[in-house]
């Protein structure tokens, strides 16, 4: 994958999984739905599901408490993906606006 250090790799965690796997399930049923379906599994099975780490609770509370004072809150799941890898010390990567940097 284009701009991936040697020794980086992909990972997700049961949070987008299960978002991914929502998303596609709710699709109405249609000729684009069977290669969404085809390509979100074959996605998850290429990429490792990190679980949830204990430490990311507290990072969970600490974010969530900081996003809140600032006027800043985020979508419950898009905290735990935040928190989860912060809790692994992974790079975030999403096209979610609410990871815009504030």
């Amino acid at each position: 994958m284009a701009g991936l250090g040697q020794g980086d790799r992909v990972v997700t965690c049961a949070v987008v999984r299960g978002e991914i796997l929502f998303r596609i399930a709710r699709l109405p049923r249609g000729k684009r739905r069977p290669e969404l379906e085809e390509t979100g599994h074959q996605f998850l099975d290429a990429v490792h599901c990190e679980p949830v780490p204990e430490r990311a609770g507290d990072l969970y509370a600490a974010v969530k408490l900081a996003r809140q004072e600032r006027g800043l809150p985020l979508d419950e799941n898009d905290l735990w993906v935040a928190a989860t890898a912060l809790a692994l010390g992974a790079t975030l990567v999403s096209r979610d606006s609410d990871f815009g940097g504030n």
